[in-house]
């Protein structure tokens, strides 16, 4: 197993050395099993040290988007009460004016090596914040047991093995690029090379290092294409592209299968367990539908669709909080994922929208993703997003906001009579708004509470 970045190389051996000592740096600290310990940085093999020797201490690591400014940095910190925070450049700034002891990433100092842990599958392992695409982030607490099963489940579903080679341009501090990248490699004993997001640094790395897996988001997988139409690249020696944490459109689908030789496999994911649903390795890969659930988890709809999940990847519940975990879960144990979705004949599972983005025009219910993947249909359709505006006559209108494909804007008429082709007259928009780009948090998930400000 080899981590490589840059010009520099790790092995699996020189990892677990390096972290023992950062362990022994924290545990002289002060740090002890179940402690918290922040990373406020960039991706970098230093972040990845950091993290394992947080673990290794038997810490609880609380991850932290590096984007975050100070007002988004201070809700984490106060609600997390770390004991120390691992940070690079001016977030050690930010940590320091905040009142929190920061040390540098890129200088992590070290210690002599610590007993090992008394860890069981139930302590804490860490805390990742929601995104907060419908309010403040909330902490989930994710345990090693979860980590566990999150890592053996990817590396079934997808036949990861020692001779992979992982190209990971993913945020670590996100559970995407931390639960399956990192911790799929080390279970698998396989290696990865850890890259900032640029078509052309993913292609290199798939052609000319060795890649023979891929992990993106559709936003990733856009510019992608619109590289590869530019520069065609055989990448058919690559085993498996695998998208998720949003919804991959269907004409997108259909270009990647195009251009990069076969069709990504797109999974679905929480914060609050990983990666609990795939579509299957050797297929079929169908345009819509997210696929059937990991090893250990099950899933069901409960009311007005919303997707229930229960296993051993899932969270227990939220840091300090026991409203929102009570409310996260039904009574008899199955967690809430606030998502709607649609279990076909073959049992597979779609993503239809969030509960709490239903639109409810003139007595009606509009699920935002049914109407898009409508829109997006449209030649003039780069991108598009529906969300409901206030409205004195219809309670919410739905209304669209479409990125153009080309450099003459589509007509407004022309979008709606589009949908009206194809939808229910209550689900079309009423409005279109055109937008330069649609606002998105870190991940490329649409930020639907900032659309029409």
């Amino acid at each position: 197993m080899v981590l490589r970045s840059g010009g520099s190389e790790l092995t699996r051996d020189q990892l677990s050395s390096e972290a023992a000592k950062v362990a022994g740096f924290l545990v002289a600290e002060g740090v002890s099993p179940g402690d918290r310990v922040a990373i406020y940085a960039a991706n970098s093999p230093a972040w990845v040290v950091g993290y394992l020797g947080v673990i290794r201490a038997g810490a609880c690591a609380v991850m932290m988007n590096p984007d975050y400014h100070s007002a988004e940095a201070e809700h984490i910190l106060r609600d997390a009460e770390p004991k120390l925070v691992i940070a690079d450049g001016a977030r050690r700034e930010i940590v320091s004016k905040l009142g929190f002891k920061a040390v540098p990433v890129e200088h992590l100092p070290r210690g002599e090596p610590p007993p090992m842990p008394a860890l069981s599958p139930e302590s804490p392992a860490a805390i990742l914040y929601t995104s907060g695409t419908t309010g403040r982030p909330k902490g989930a607490l994710l345990d090693h047991g979860n980590f566990l099963a999150q890592g053996r489940g990817a590396l079934e579903v997808w036949r990861w093995t020692d001779k992979d080679v992982l190209v990971h341009a993913l945020p670590l501090f996100h559970l995407h690029g931390l639960g399956m990248g990192l911790h799929g490699t080390l279970l698998g004993g396989g290696s990865a090379v850890l890259i900032p997001f640029t078509p052309e640094d993913v292609v290199r790395e798939l052609t000319q290092g060795g890649g023979t897996m891929f992990f993106g988001v559709p936003s990733m997988y856009q510019r992608l294409c619109e590289w590869l139409e530019q520069n065609p690249t055989d990448l058919s020696h690559v085993r498996v592209f695998v998208c998720g944490s949003a919804p991959l459109p269907p004409a997108l689908f259909e270009r990647c299968a195009k251009l990069l030789g076969q069709p990504p496999v797109e999974r679905y994911g929480i914060t609050e367990g990983g990666i609990v649903v795939t579509n299957r390795y050797d297929g079929p890969r169908r345009p819509g539908r997210v696929g059937f659930p990991f090893p250990g988890v099950e899933v069901k709809l409960g009311e007005q669709g919303e997707v229930l999940l229960k296993g051993g990847q899932v969270f227990k519940g939220y840091w300090r909080n026991p409203e929102a975990t009570k409310e996260a879960f039904t009574p008899d144990g199955w967690f809430k994922t606030g998502d709607v979705g649609e279990i076909g004949e073959d049992g597979s599972l779609a993503i239809r929208g969030r509960i709490k983005e239903l639109i409810i025009t003139g007595g009606f219910n509009v699920y935002p993703r049914e109407v898009e993947l409508v829109l997006e249909q449209h030649p003039a359709v780069h991108e598009v997003a529906v969300a409901g505006v206030p409205s004195e006559k219809w309670g919410e209108e739905v209304t669209a906001f479409v990125v153009p494909s080309g450099s003459k804007p589509p007509n407004e008429k022309e979008i709606i009579a589009f949908a009206h082709e194809r939808l229910a007259s209550y689900k079309c928009p009423k409005r279109v708004v055109m937008l330069d780009k649609l606002p998105r948090n870190a991940m490329g998930k649409v930020q639907r509470s900032l659309l029409g400000k």
